[in-house]
């Protein structure tokens, strides 16, 4: 297969596409060797390299280490792992550089590089600039072959967080991974840690034959819910394909989603951090912002996706961080990445330590009415003037309260909130909207999503 190599695969936080289509063998030994000239300019030569569980990982495995090897860097093989395992191996054994293979939460052709140097991760210019690379045929010459090495980094992970967690009873969970890497590592730890584990779909399978690997999406769920129901079980844990994604239910099946187990988290977390900063993203509830505040927190709102957040972290020393698609972020007793396993760990050792139920945690909370995500697929070109026309709109409506455009806008009034933004990773428009009641929800989508449509109609007459 002879596939040209596109600048649309090299996204804001990665590089992603579809195998035969986008990727193949040969183009990965040549993102390899890009990626080892980068690395050897900042003084690397050492990569560790994971690899989920998709059918196409181990072609796009042999054409990735093919590349690297021939460029001088010696390769660490990390085998068939979640994605936070290959954080966990650059951060706690200080590898020089690493790069997981995966298509995280898209369906099954996909796949694409996730990449590291130090503890940054790769974005935005740095990620362009692999393709820079490609395009000018800057490769280096090595003097000789790098050599491969493997190491499995599974039994220190388990060891290491078990040393951090302890359940101050046993916890029966519902494990759902998905069919993707989460499985045996979970498993082995909760079992670990003492819980009763009850196991949906843990075998790894790269068709992800039995629900979308993804557990934002309330359809993806369903055998969580219903097993959870059906074994009496406290909660329920999903991951996604590549486990940087927590999804959780209670013990009633109901959904806690992302900007919910936040509010968990920054409950248990500032009673003994008075100040901590907390951050979250703009698609998150204003609740969580007003209980962080109210704990004495510092809250900060911030862009979408894990590379600028964990970027964040860095910069306002924040201990916790989230967003709604469920990556969570801890640097408390953690390393500030993003691993769901761990943040499935942390939930249940909280619920561990009472006997109320996981659904008592949230019982006090002021009731809202908020919508999913809603997705408007347009182009890439056109994507982002969307969101400057809308903007330009709402400046002009007096109702509005504050126009806040770290990311996106997100138009604040009285009583909600709506929220208009360009997704980084797909030719898509991202809306969400939140208010204090149903009326109020009604009437602040109707008011955005009109101004979204001049937008739209204005565009489409040029």
């Amino acid at each position: 297969m002879d596939l040209k190599i596109k600048k649309e695969i090299f996204r804001e936080y990665d590089i992603r596409g579809v195998v035969g289509q986008d990727l193949d063998q040969n183009l990965a030994a040549i993102i390899g060797r890009a990626i080892a000239t980068k690395i050897k300019k900042a003084g690397r030569k050492r990569m560790a390299v994971g690899r989920d569980c998709r059918l196409s990982s181990p072609l796009l495995f042999s054409g990735l280490t093919e590349g690297l090897l021939s460029s001088g860097v010696q390769v660490i093989d990390l085998g068939v792992v979640p994605t936070p395992l290959v954080y966990f191996t650059s951060y706690y054994f200080r590898e020089e550089a690493a790069v997981v293979i995966t298509g995280s939460h898209n369906p099954p052709e996909f796949n694409g590089f996730k990449i590291m140097i130090g503890e940054e991760t790769l974005h935005g210019a740095e990620i362009l600039d692999i393709y820079r690379i490609i395009e000018r045929g800057e490769f280096i010459t090595p003097a000789q072959r790098g050599q491969m090495t493997a190491f499995d980094p599974v039994p220190e992970y388990i060891n290491y967080v078990a040393s951090q967690i302890h359940l101050d009873r046993p916890v029966k969970v519902v494990l759902d991974a998905g069919n993707g890497t989460a499985g045996p590592v979970a498993v082995s730890l909760f079992k670990k840690l003492g819980a009763e584990v009850v196991e949906l779909y843990t075998d790894m399978d790269g068709r992800f034959p039995h629900h979308h690997p993804d557990p934002t999406l309330p359809e993806a769920l369903e055998d969580l819910i219903s097993t959870v129901r059906a074994t009496g079980a406290e909660a329920g844990l999903a991951y996604d394909g590549d486990a940087d994604r927590l999804g959780a239910v209670d013990e009633a099946g109901h959904i806690i989603w992302g900007d919910q187990l936040m509010i968990i988290f920054a409950r248990d977390l500032l009673p003994s951090h008075p100040g901590a900063a907390i951050i979250s993203e703009v698609k998150a509830s204003h609740l969580l912002y007003d209980e962080i505040r109210r704990l004495g927190g510092r809250p900060i709102m911030w862009k979408t996706g894990h590379s600028l957040i964990k970027e964040k972290i860095r910069q306002e020393k924040a201990l916790l961080a989230g967003e709604m698609s469920g990556h969570i972020f801890f640097a408390d007793r953690w390393f500030g990445f993003d691993d769901a396993i761990y943040a499935s760990a942390r939930l249940v050792e909280i619920i561990s330590r009472q006997m109320k139920k996981l659904s008592a945690y949230l019982a006090d909370l002021p009731p809202v009415y908020n919508t999913p995500e809603i997705r408007i697929y347009t182009s890439d070109e056109v994507k982002f003037k969307v969101v400057d026309g809308v903007k330009e709109k709402l400046s002009q409506l007096s109702e509005i309260k504050q126009l806040i455009d770290i990311d996106g806008v997100r138009a604040v009034f009285d009583h909600g909130w709506g929220l208009v933004r360009a997704s980084n990773t797909q030719p898509v428009i991202v809306l969400r909207f939140e208010a204090d009641s149903q009326e109020e929800l009604n009437r602040i989508e109707q008011k955005i999503k009109s101004c979204l449509e001049e937008v739209l109609t204005g565009l489409n007459s040029k």
